[in-house]
């Protein structure tokens, strides 16, 4: 039996249930692939004390940038200060909390998650002060340190279609960090630009399985774009 999931009528009602002190993980790479609306609408809400996991935290005035504007961030885990000014500037004095981990371990402890494995060990991060206070092990002469797996309260991300049932579909590199955070968020809400019935995917591509997403909802995104480089010509 397929069981339909619900699809919410705004971006304020799907992000409604998140709380102040809830754990966000949000897609994308940059600024491509992010959930936007759904970001926007968690501005909105004015929620705060969240612990965000994301590879980075947007730009100083678009998506996750927004949040730390507000001071709505308690807690940023994360790969890449960026080109967040606002960022750099609550992570030296003090406003704000970062773990930051190498993007490759990032990746990792957030597929463990939504795999159901703890923790696993990677070399990545031994010698450095990342090691410090961390369990270290020693497999064929190398060292290795442990690391714990993350899961989220919430997971938000974008895709690029999905069907009733939730499979999702992601446009190229949009795909990104967004179907491993779909699968570790104990509840997963994906903003899609295309909603079509249950069928209308062809299984062999579906990227997330709808088994990993509890909800929907239809919007269509900005899409900014981060940095344009343009040639001068010779």
């Amino acid at each position: 039996m397929t069981v339909l999931k619900p699809i919410y009528n705004s971006f304020d009602e799907a992000v409604s249930g998140i709380q102040d002190g809830a754990v966000i993980m949000a897609g994308g790479f940059g600024l491509v692939g992010i959930p936007e609306n759904l970001i926007q609408a968690l501005v909105r809400s004015k929620v705060k004390n969240l612990t965000v996991i994301s590879n980075n935290c947007g730009v100083d005035d678009w998506g996750l940038g927004l949040l730390l504007k507000n001071k709505q961030i308690k807690k940023m885990i994360g790969s890449y200060v960026g080109e967040n000014k606002e960022f750099e500037r609550q992570v030296l004095s003090g406003e704000i909390e970062v773990d930051l981990t190498p993007q490759g371990t990032l990746a990792e402890k957030i597929r463990a998650g939504g795999a159901g494995i703890p923790a696993f060990y990677t070399p990545a991060g031994v010698g450095t002060p990342r090691a410090e206070g961390r369990e270290i092990r020693t497999f064929n002469g190398k060292e290795y340190m442990l690391e714990e797996a993350l899961i989220a309260d919430f997971s938000l991300v974008l895709a690029a279609k999905a069907d009733r049932a939730g499979n999702l579909v992601y446009n190229k590199t949009a795909r990104n960090f967004n179907p491993m955070i779909a699968a570790a968020g104990k509840v997963t809400i994906a903003e899609v630009e295309d909603i079509t019935e249950t069928g209308g995917i062809n299984p062999e591509n579906v990227h997330t399985p709808g088994i990993y997403v509890q909800a929907l909802i239809q919007g269509k995104q900005e899409k900014r774009i981060e940095r344009i480089t343009l040639s001068t010509g010779t």
